[in-house]
């Protein structure tokens, strides 16, 4: 969803977010659950599983959601060995950062593999947790994206081209 313009305008409501916590875990545009959805049920369909399995793995789903996006502070060292495997909030909130070479890092949402896999894990911010800042540059707003109206409207804001990896409209520069 971050590499396909049309795709990130729906996910930039869940990045948009001010504040890293539990909420943001949950904070979809309606489209963007309406399209997950239909890919669930084609992928239920076409690989036929058990009812329980889909329930396991919504289930996990949601809590890794959860976690993975809460404001939870685990011991560091505990931190550490976890992210060997498992994506931990302070992992995750790096992806959340407004600054572009962060956000295009940690993407994993419950494995720690895949980051490590394609280059794109990392450790910490540059600034530390306390200084950096959650969101996107251009949408600060909390009328805009705090509220539902807003973040109803906001995948049908600003430009048209989107943020693509490594070249996002999201910089503090008016570049597009």
């Amino acid at each position: 969803v971050h590499a396909i313009p049309v795709l990130w305008r729906l996910h930039r409501v869940h990045h948009a977010d001010l504040d890293y916590d539990v909420t943001t875990g949950a904070r979809f545009h309606t489209l963007e659950i309406i399209l997950s959805m239909l890919i669930k049920f084609a992928t239920i369909l076409l690989l036929g599983p058990p009812v329980v399995a889909v329930v396991i793995f919504e289930v996990l789903l949601n809590a890794t959601a959860m976690f993975n996006h809460s404001n939870i502070q685990l011991p560091g060292r505990l931190d550490q060995w976890l992210r060997w495997v498992l994506v931990t909030p302070d992992m995750h909130r790096v992806h959340h950062s407004v600054e572009d070479d962060e956000t295009n890092s940690n993407f994993g949402f419950s494995l720690t593999w895949w980051d490590r896999l394609f280059g794109t894990y990392r450790n910490q911010p540059r600034a530390g947790h306390q200084g950096m800042t959650i969101g996107i540059h251009k949408y600060r707003d909390p009328k805009k994206v705090d509220r539902l109206p807003g973040m109803l409207a906001l995948p049908f804001t600003g430009p048209v081209s989107g943020y693509v990896i490594n070249r996002r409209q999201w910089s503090n520069s008016d570049e597009q």
